[in-house]
Formats: structure tokens, C-alpha cells, sequence
């Protein structure tokens, strides 16, 4: 069964998100990924030390197929340095993986499925 990691930026840290409203989003883009035969998880991080350890255990819990690094982290320009560690960590923990892009919430499964066709 192949397999996505979907990286965002934790919503409940984010000032003026609706953070249940995110969720709903991306719930609802892993449905779509598990009605496709794709097994998805999700790892959110914030921008501090804690970062990187979830990051690496997350990539490292399995052979990833893609890894996604979402809109709100590489849209917001003061992440680009967590941006940046974000890709390393994936050249170096999961390097098997094709790192995907998606451009909001509602084209998660259609990131993931550029890289799995």
C-alpha cells in the first residue's frame, strides 16, 4: 500500500486560524487518499525546538512512498528557515521519498498522487 506524509504547521499555533476548520480540510483530503488505496498520516510541527525530533520520528516511522510539505509552512515567510530544515530532514531521513508540494488544504491527495502514479 503506499504511503504519504503530509508536514504542516501545527494549526492550534497559529493566531487567527481556525484551527478545527483546518482539520476538517485535511481530514477530509486523507479520506480521499484512503478511498484511493494511499495509507497518510500527519505530522505538525511548530517553529521551535521540538521541530526537528517530531519531524525525524516521523519520517523515520516507515518507508514514506511521498512526503508533502504544505502551503502554510512555505507560504509564510518567516517558516523559510523551518522550510529549509524540513526538506533536509526529508533528503536525510527518507530518501526514497518524492517530496510533494501541495497549494492549500484541498489539493493535499493531489500533491500526493503526482508522486504516485
Amino acid at each position: 500500500m503506499p504511503s504519504v506524509l503530509v508536514i504542516g504547521y501545527d494549526p492550534q499555533a497559529l493566531p487567527g486560524t481556525d484551527a478545527e476548520a483546518v482539520s476538517a480540510a485535511l481530514d477530509k483530503e486523507l479520506a480521499v487518499l484512503a478511498e484511493r488505496g494511499v495509507e497518510a498520516a500527519v505530522s505538525t510541527v511548530v517553529f521551535d525546538e521540538t521541530a526537528e525530533p517530531t519531524l525525524v520520528a516521523s519520517l523515520t516511522e516507515r518507508p514514506w512512498d511521498v512526503v508533502i510539505v504544505g502551503a502554510g509552512i512555505r507560504k509564510a515567510e518567516p517558516l523559510f528557515p523551518l522550510f529549509e530544515r524540513i526538506v533536509n530532514l526529508i533528503h536525510r531521513h527518507a530518501p526514497q521519498a518524492a517530496i510533494a508540494f501541495n497549494k492549500g488544504l484541498d489539493d493535499t491527495a493531489e500533491a500526493a498522487e503526482r508522486w504516485l502514479c
